[in-house]
């Protein structure tokens, strides 16, 4: 049974990085096309990129320059590396491998700058 596990979701802010993995059995990991995906809020799910067996990279066009997917085959994981988030980065990350109907879990990434805290200075 093919099975994905994402980690490493987490808030960051605007300008940080993210580093995803994805742990994927119940097949012949190194002979497959992976990719990932993302799930915006309120959105529907969008490619993000795509990793072939011998090293090919292909990624949409609005991470292409930021994002750096990587394939380790003798861990059966693949990494997403996420520079210089933005908010529209947020969503939740999910890896499959073409040809799949499964999906797992995903990873949540949530780009803010967070609430903040309110200062008050009063005599």
């Amino acid at each position: 049974q093919e099975q994905f596990v994402e980690s490493g979701g987490a808030l960051v802010q605007p300008g940080g990085s993210l580093r995803l993995s994805c742990v994927g059995s119940g097949f012949p990991f190194s002979d497959e096309i992976m990719t990932w995906h993302r799930q915006p809020p309120g959105k529907a799910r969008e490619w993000v990129a795509t990793l072939w067996p011998g090293g090919a990279l292909m990624y949409t066009d609005s991470v292409r320059g930021r994002f750096t997917a990587i394939r380790d085959n003798a861990k059966n994981t693949v990494y997403l590396q996420m520079d210089s988030l933005s908010p529209e980065d947020t969503g939740v990350y999910y890896c499959q491998k073409v040809g799949s109907t499964t999906w797992g879990q995903g990873a949540q990434v949530t780009v803010s700058w967070g609430q903040g805290t309110q200062v008050t200075v009063s005599s």
